[in-house]
This record gives C-alpha cells, structure tokens and sequence, in this order.
C-alpha cells in the first residue's frame, strides 16, 4: 500500500508544481500594484489560496496526463533519458493512471469553480461563464498534450500552448480574478513567465531530441535541431528578462528604484544558466538544467511579487 502511494506521488512529480505557481505570484503581485488603479478587489488571500491549489490540481492533471500518453504510445522506454515515470515502470498500470487522469480532471474543475465563485460571485456572472471555457480549455490542453491520436505535443504544438497557458492565461487570468480588471502592461509580465516556461519545455525537447524522434515525438526542438534549439533557448530568457524590465521602467511608481527592481537579483542564475546551455554537447546533460530554469523562474515571480507589495 505505501509503495503505491509513493508510486502516484512520484508520478505527480511534484518539483514541477513551483513552476506552474509562478504565473500565480506573478498575477498576484499585479494585483498589489495596481490596486490603487483599479476599482476591483483588492489582493485576496482567499483568491489566492483556491488559485495555488486550482494550478496545482492542473499541474498534475499533466503530469499524470503526461506519463498515461507517453507511456501508452511507447515514447517513455528504456532509451528515454529522463527519469523513469510510473507507467513506463510498471509500478501503475495504463488502467489506474487512467482513472488518475479522470479524478485529477475532476479535482481541477471542482477546485475551479471554487476559485471562480470566490473571485466573481453571483454578480459577475459572464466572468464567469468567460473563466470556465478558460478553465475548461486548460483542463483538456492538460489531457490532449500527450494523450490521443491528435496530441499536439506530438506535433511541435506544445511550446506554443505551454506558452499560452502558463504565460497569457496564467498571469492576466490571475490578475482579472482580483481586479476585474484589464491592462496592456501585463502582456510584458505574461510573457516572461510564459517564455521562462517554455524554456523548460524547450530543455526537456532538447534533452529527449534522439528518443523523441524514434518515437515519431515530433518537437518544435527535434525540428530546430540542438544548435537551433539553443538559440531558441537563448531568446526565450533573454526576452523572457527583458519584458520584465520594461514592464517595471513602464508602470514603477515607487521612489526607491532597488525595490522595484528586486527580482533583478535573481538574473544572474539566468545568465549562468544559459552559459550551461551553451556549453552542453550530450543530451543527457540538459537534465539538471531544468530544475535550475525552473526554481529561477518561481524565485524571480516570488522577488517580483514582494516588489511589488512594497
């Protein structure tokens, strides 16, 4: 029974979960900074609660999503660099991830809906019925990235829709749930969480680039090539950073310049990172690289969160 246990908390590979809450803090933190603009709510530790645990319940939707895919197409094999996942190991059968896949699916709805109710009440009624096609789409880009005959991270989609959901929707849809509220500023802030985010993605390709390809995984890195890939991986940071700093020379009100600019503190394990990256030749070496992407990525959402609270 406790092997079990641990085999679907392996499988919900929980090191992921600091990177999908980045998009979290990160709309949060706008929230706080534009409060005084707005004539929405203020920040909500209630909102924010129900939107951690809402992504979270998400985030593992695709993991478990992920490992039911690839495990039933043949792509998680013994060639795959990677860490073993649950179905390719045996130790959860096709059937139970399956139904994990279904009750994951379920929990994220439930937990949507809770989130939904306790940003818009029953007095914003086209927020949301407009937030739950939002959440619905999430919940079936989650499932379809690996799973059917027509999963799109089979067919170079997934950078444009990791993009999409953890940039654009994760962090204007975090902002809109405080404030009702919309502002083209937050387009910068979207994209650097959005473009951070599918660097990860973009290392995860670029690591797998010789099984994904036997396994007719086809990936925009796989079409890129890896000295391709690496450029690709070089703009997405670099532009990733600098959407931020014009975010903040755009919109910073306050006096002090080094408060506004905290989270430049954590650009350095960027520009070290990236150096990493031009230097790796074997695929496998790309495997530690994406931790640190995405514990930089969650630092720098929490730094700009506490920036723009002061």
């Amino acid at each position: 029974m406790l092997e079990n246990v641990k085999s679907w908390i392996s499988a919900m590979r929980l090191r992921t979960l600091p990177l999908a809450l980045a998009c979290i803090f990160t709309g949060s933190a706008l929230s706080l900074k534009y409060y005084d603009i707005f004539t929405g709510n203020a920040f909500s530790f209630s909102i924010f609660v129900f939107a951690c645990i809402t992504t979270i319940a998400l985030q593992i939707l695709s993991n478990l999503a992920n490992d039911y895919g690839d495990g039933q197409k043949g792509t998680d094999n013994a060639q795959r660099i990677g860490p073993m996942r649950a179905v390719q190991s045996g130790s959860i059968s096709l059937a139970s991830m399956k139904k994990g896949v279904i009750i994951s699916a379920l929990c994220s709805f439930i937990f949507g809906l809770c989130l939904l109710y306790v940003s818009f009440g029953w007095e914003h009624m086209l927020y949301t019925l407009f937030f739950l096609v939002v959440g619905l789409a999430a919940i079936v880009a989650a499932i379809k990235y690996t799973i059917g005959n027509n999963a799109y991270g089979y067919n170079s989609m997934g950078d444009l829709f990791v993009f999409i959901f953890f940039g654009m929707v994760g962090v204007i849809g975090t902002s809109f749930l405080y404030t009702h509220a919309f502002r083209w500023a937050f387009v910068l802030p979207a994209i650097t969480i959005g473009g951070l985010s599918t660097g990860v993605l973009n290392l995860n390709n670029m690591r797998d680039i010789e099984n994904d390809l036997a396994s007719n995984k086809i990936t925009l890195a796989i079409k890129l090539g890896l000295a391709n890939a690496k450029i690709y991986h070089l703009l997405l940071v670099v532009l990733s950073l600098l959407s931020l700093l014009l975010f903040t020379y755009l919109t910073h009100t306050h006096a002090n310049l080094m408060v506004s600019y905290l989270y430049v503190l954590s650009y350095p394990i960027f520009f070290i990172h990236l150096v990493k990256v031009y230097k790796t030749t074997e695929h496998k070496d790309f495997n530690p690289l994406l931790p640190m992407l995405a514990i930089s990525t969650f630092l720098l959402s929490i730094l700009f969160f506490i920036s723009c609270y002061f």
